[in-house]
């Protein structure tokens, strides 16, 4: 018994020597092994929370950032990314929504296609990662792309295998602006339904798509609901009011209820078919004369949301109006089946939703940058997007100076567009491609086929619900 005894104390202190050993040779600089301690010995990196997932690690963490990456001198702010590690071994997948990050574990179409690690990060001045003081003028896609840029540097001596980025709607607009500033960072582009406003007041295209997309049954089923709610916009109006007031909304930055009201009703047909599908036109009232308010006033709501242009509809989306307002574009549409007389602002432009006391001037040059980047050196950048998403409108189309890249429309999909919605020849094309550039063996890039089995948990595929016109 003594033996044992003397036996388990020796075992012990032996362990206890390792561990001071161990101690001693991380503080002599050696690497932490465990991923958090790695993640965390990043300079101004810091933990939020750690969520447990089947197969995986999920960290919420804050990140250090300049407000002004051309003077990081001049003030700094927290901006929060996620990680899901799989492997440091496996690709990682680059991830931004161009929004806020959501903080439940999901997994986008690449990396569940190439069975890696994902970094999502949030945009810069959607809260929380606002800098406060807030200097507007700092919000832009090449500070954007700078933001990602310095999470990339910060990461790879971590993942060290090869990188995609990827995002969807505003998201693919952010992975494709941050390849034409930073080129040599990613592996890599997946841009899912991308818009691409190269010139803000030419936008005929949205109008041939609304002539044309669908059949006409459903075409006028959605125009003949939207001119009814103008026809009714008295009594509809007073519901609106009610309504507001039940809720406690407000229409100071809008400029009232009746504008919040008439830009709820124009979203109309846009939100249908960027959210729809063909197949959801039963839902539509078929005769819109003889539809009841409530009819009228649900389907509407439904669709296009009336808490959308009210202070606090639009608060959580002020960075992407000033974007807009600023550098992205924005569409202005015609409505040939509703009379003059019945609409009295128009698609009102984004200066409207974003408050007074945010000055915003435009850019043109902006977008044209991007698109002459991607028309002669994008590289490596594959585009989806959805036949009857009106957003696909205006597109990105790499010219004959890009290199393997390519423009694939996926039939009959709306804004939630993705691979596997392709035709068979295009998935096939898609999938490789995306396994090819993330560095896998030239077997596995021959099969086509994503690494990872479908988790619906984690794998996301329907289009991000929004309560108003945004891409």
């Amino acid at each position: 018994m003594r033996k044992a005894l003397r036996w388990l104390l020796a075992l012990t202190v032996f362990i206890g020597t390792l561990s001071t050993a161990a101690g001693a040779a991380t503080a002599a600089g050696s690497e932490p092994t465990d991923i958090k301690d790695r993640l965390l010995s990043i300079p101004g990196m810091s933990l939020v929370q750690e969520k447990p997932y089947p197969g995986y690690r999920y960290f919420v963490l804050n990140y250090t950032q300049p407000v002004d990456h051309r003077h990081p001198d001049r003030g700094t702010f927290q901006q929060r990314i996620t990680v899901l590690h799989k492997d440091v071994s496996r690709p990682t997948v680059f991830y931004t929504s161009g929004y806020n990050v959501s903080t439940t574990p999901s997994r986008r179409e690449p990396t569940q296609i190439v069975d890696g690690n994902q970094v999502s990060l949030e945009y810069r001045f959607f809260t929380p990662s606002r800098p406060d003081p807030a200097d507007w003028s700092k919000l832009d896609i090449w500070q954007a792309a700078s933001d990602q840029h310095r999470v990339y540097e910060a990461l790879k001596p971590v993942y060290s295998a090869n990188w995609l980025a990827t995002g969807g709607s505003k998201g693919g607009m952010t992975a494709t602006y941050y390849e034409r500033f930073y080129p040599h960072d990613m592996d890599g582009v997946v841009a899912y339904v991308a818009p691409n406003d190269v010139v803000n007041n030419e936008d005929s295209a949205y109008d041939r798509f609304f002539a044309r997309v669908g059949t006409k049954e459903c075409r006028d089923r959605l125009n003949a609901v939207q001119r009814e709610a103008l026809v009714r916009r008295e009594p509809l109006e007073k519901r609106y009011a009610q309504y507001a007031a039940d809720n406690g909304y407000t229409f100071t930055t809008i400029g009232g209820l009746d504008r919040a009201y008439e830009a709820v009703v124009l979203d109309y047909v846009w939100g249908f078919w960027q959210y729809s599908l063909l197949k959801d036109c039963d839902t539509v009232p078929a005769h819109a004369a003889t539809a009841t308010d409530d009819e009228i006033w649900n389907s509407v709501d439904t669709i296009s949301g009336f808490s959308a242009y009210t202070d606090q509809g639009l608060e959580t989306y002020t960075p992407y109006y000033y974007q807009a307002g600023t550098q992205l574009g924005a569409p202005t549409i015609h409505f040939p089946s509703i009379e003059d007389k019945l609409i009295r602002y128009g698609y009102q432009p984004p200066r409207n939703f974003v408050p007074r006391s945010i000055p915003m001037r435009f850019q043109p040059q902006a977008m044209r940058d991007v698109d002459s980047w991607v028309r002669h050196h994008a590289t490596h950048m594959l585009f989806v997007y959805g036949q009857n998403d009106p957003w696909g409108s205006e597109r990105f189309r790499p010219g004959k100076g890009a290199r393997d890249s390519y423009v694939l429309t996926a039939p009959g999909m709306n804004h939630g567009a993705n691979v596997a919605g392709l035709v068979p020849d295009q998935k096939n094309l898609a999938t490789a491609r995306i396994l090819k550039w993330a560095g896998l063996s030239p077997a596995t890039v021959a099969q086509a086929k994503p690494l990872a089995r479908y988790d619906a948990r984690l794998d996301v595929r329907d289009a991000e619900r929004e309560p108003a016109l945004r891409p």
